[in-house]
């Protein structure tokens, strides 16, 4: 396993419960944001939704840029623009910004937009919204290459567009496009040699197709002259560890049930669609919900079955209590991590060197001892005195 595997956390964000104030809501996020860079964590990804009253944050790039002033390491991801609901221009226009903001800290995921109420609301076609993502990916491609683009589209018009301010990253700020199911989403990121965020993860089907839709990118990226790197290649799953399962299971158990409720009503199928309806199954390999044994486990399958991933997202769910998720957070980082990638590997080599050779490395440290007092009081002609070294 790579020593520079990196983990995150993807933020879709729920703010449960309804009854919490939304601007609480929105500090308790860019808060944890804060947290998260001070133990550690390499990514924080966004999310942006308009509908369901739960996930209450409208733009990522506001969120992203409040979080940025306030971390100092920490790299900070839109999780997901909802692409067809933006001028692909507007959006290319917002990403150059937040890289001058972030000094190259900010990094862009793509999508066609998760909660089927927002694009319904937006009048968009349930089957346009994948067609009009990859459509804007390209367009938001050339703009950043510093092309100056003229077409029109069913649901935009472009006359001699072009950036007026060029990216403070170079030749680009990192994109990546959300993959759950579907090939759609590894058809467009190995079209532009993009990185992959595969949201279903957790879910049977999600689970099956890693490695198929990593292939179907890798075609595509060889057919357009791109290359797919799989350290941009990131597998969202959901992880909670305590000191057992059963207390891991007895921490979520109440939240796991509200979120499921949550899910259900605002999408047919809801915590089923990714795999997250039972605390079980989530435990059948696709998470984890125990120790931190349980997790190394469930992060060597997802390696297995991948063929390897670049960065780990831990699906942000308020599950537990704040206080008891934090602790679990922070485990995952400190604990998880090292076992899984090996990064504490020396200090137990070394531990068990010095162990193994105690016996004759203390001897040699008292007969250097014991010579020491000899000589010094050979120097000085008093004679051996005081009392052996132990």
């Amino acid at each position: 396993m790579p020593e520079d595997l990196r983990c995150g956390v993807f933020i879709p964000p729920w703010s449960l419960p309804l009854t919490l104030s939304p601007t609480a809501a929105i500090r308790r996020e860019i808060e944890f944001v804060e947290f998260l860079d001070r133990i550690g964590y390499d990514e924080a990804w966004i999310g942006e939704h308009h509908s369901g009253g739960m996930e209450i944050i409208a733009s990522p790039e506001l969120l992203i840029a409040a979080a940025a002033e306030r971390t100092s390491r920490i790299r900070l991801g839109t999780g997901v623009i909802s692409l067809p609901f933006h001028n692909p221009l507007m959006t290319a226009d917002r990403i150059v910004q937040l890289d001058h903001q972030t000094r190259g800290r900010a990094m862009f995921g793509f999508g066609p937009g998760l909660l089927p109420a927002d694009a319904w609301r937006l009048g968009i076609p349930a089957d346009e919204i994948r067609g009009r993502m990859a459509d804007a990916v390209d367009v938001i491609v050339r703009l950043l290459a510093g092309e100056m683009i003229t077409q029109s589209t069913d649901w935009y018009t472009l006359r001699e567009a072009a950036l007026h301010v060029g990216p403070f990253t170079r030749p680009r700020p990192h994109l990546a496009v959300a993959s759950s199911i579907t090939p759609s989403g590894g058809r467009v990121a190995g079209r532009h040699g993009l990185g992959m965020l595969c949201l279903a993860t957790s879910s049977s089907q999600g689970y099956e197709v890693l490695d198929v839709n990593w292939r179907v990118a890798e075609e595509q990226a060889t057919e357009h002259g791109q290359t797919m790197d799989r350290s941009a290649l990131r597998l969202v799953a959901p992880f909670h560890i305590a000191a057992s399962r059963d207390q891991a299971l007895s921490e979520v158990q109440a939240g796991h049930e509200r979120w499921c409720s949550y899910m259900d009503d605002t999408n047919e199928g809801g915590a089923a669609l990714i795999g997250l309806d039972s605390l079980e199954k989530i435990n059948e390999g696709r998470g984890a919900i125990g120790t931190v044994e349980d997790a190394v486990n469930a992060l060597d399958g997802y390696w297995t079955k991948s063929g390897g991933f670049g960065c780990i997202l831990i699906q942000q769910t308020y599950w537990a209590d704040e206080e008891v998720s934090r602790r679990s957070y922070r485990t995952f980082v400190e604990e998880v991590m090292p076992a899984f990638t090996g990064s504490t590997k020396p200090r137990h080599e070394s531990w068990e060197w010095t162990r193994n050779r105690r016996a004759d490395l203390s001897a040699g440290s008292r007969q250097a001892a014991t010579k020491t007092i000899q000589d010094h009081f050979a120097a000085t002609g008093a004679g051996t005195a005081g009392p052996a070294p132990v």
